[in-house]
C-alpha cells in the first residue's frame, strides 16, 4: 500500500509541475502578445504624429504662399 501511495504522490507532484509549467508558458504568451500590441500602438501613434507634422508643414506652406501672393498684390 505504501508503494501505491508513493506512486500516487509522485503522479500528483508531476501533474502539479506540469500545471505550473503550463501556467508559465501561458503567462509568457500573454506578455508577448501585450508587448506586440503595445509596439503596434506606439507605431500607430508615431505615424499619427508624423501625419500631424506633415499637415502643419502643409498649412505653413499655404500661409507662406498666400502671404507671397498678397505681397504681389493679387487676392487669394
Amino acid at each position: 500500500m505504501k508503494t501505491l501511495m508513493q506512486f500516487s504522490e509522485k503522479e500528483n507532484d508531476y501533474h502539479e509541475y506540469q500545471a505550473r509549467q503550463n501556467f508559465i508558458r501561458e503567462q509568457r504568451t500573454i506578455k508577448k502578445e501585450l508587448e506586440a500590441a503595445l509596439a503596434d500602438k506606439e507605431a500607430a501613434l508615431d505615424r499619427e504624429k508624423a501625419a500631424v507634422a506633415d499637415m502643419e508643414a502643409f498649412r505653413a506652406e499655404v500661409a507662406r504662399l498666400k502671404a507671397l501672393l498678397e505681397q504681389r498684390g493679387k487676392p487669394h
